[in-house]
């Protein structure tokens, strides 16, 4: 216990960071997952670390406190990173409904809180136990064991001005958008196609009222090309997963400096 103490300050920074991380990461960030557990979560995680590294003996002093923000930045910066490429179903699912006519009925998502498309909720919550399903959790919460071996502990500051950091989130952010656009188009392209069979029946037979006909049509065609390309989907899912733990990765390597 005595040998514990002069390490105790390097341990809270430990816990800030995996704290933090669970701030922002998929899955452990929500909140019908209570605080305490969260903590207690985040405790014995940073505890395991603590013990799996060789820490160094720090003082509380100026330099400590910089290093306590640093860890939070850290963590929430990881997690951020993580949760923006999950973020690719949620914008699948926005670009559907937009096309189905399900936009202007949106559901509030329990586990965050905001808004969210009906096609989208129902995505990610496929997409949430698939990552379920292949221990991603578990990978997630590998990439924070793993930040120590890119961003040190005395490290005190994260190179916000390297160009090579604003272009890494740029293309990141791009790449969601366009996982997000391969996810949408199979049943975006054939709704299109619905459209413009719709759109040639009201010229040739103006009698058929086609706003009445055209919606249940949409959403029908819509389940049946959703059903049908569900493998192809959840392939595109299995490469947002890989995309997103990648890119966890590579976005360490910048900030430790690599």
């Amino acid at each position: 216990m005595l040998d514990f103490i002069p390490h105790f300050p390097a341990f809270l920074l430990i816990f800030v960071r995996v704290t933090s991380f669970f701030l922002m990461m998929p899955l452990f960030s929500y909140r019908t997952i209570p605080t305490t557990h969260k903590v207690g979560i985040g405790f014995f995680l940073a505890w395991i670390i603590y013990f799996t590294l060789d820490v160094p003996v720090l003082e509380i002093d100026g330099t400590y406190y910089l290093l306590i923000m640093k860890e939070a930045l850290v963590g929430i910066m990881i997690g951020f990173v993580a949760y923006m490429m999950l973020s690719a179903i949620q914008v699948a699912g926005g670009l559907i409904d937009f096309q189905m006519g399900f936009a202007i009925a949106n559901v509030i998502d329990p586990q965050t809180g905001a808004q969210s498309p009906l096609m989208g909720q129902y995505f990610y919550t496929i997409a949430l136990l698939f990552l379920l399903t292949i221990n991603g959790h578990h990978l997630l919460i590998d990439g924070i064991f793993h930040s120590y071996q890119f961003i040190s502990l005395e490290q005190e500051w994260l190179p916000f001005g390297d160009s090579n950091l604003i272009e890494f989130v740029l293309k990141a952010f791009s790449q969601m958008f366009m996982i997000a656009f391969q996810m949408s188009l199979p049943v975006v392209g054939c709704l299109f196609l619905v459209d413009v069979a719709l759109g040639i029946m009201a010229r040739t037979v103006p009698q058929l009222n086609i706003f009445v006909v055209g919606m249940p049509i949409k959403v029908a065609v819509s389940f049946i090309v959703i059903i049908i390309l569900m493998s192809v989907m959840m392939t595109a899912v299995s490469y947002m997963i890989e995309t997103m733990l990648y890119t966890m990765r590579h976005f360490m390597e910048i900030l430790g400096g690599d």
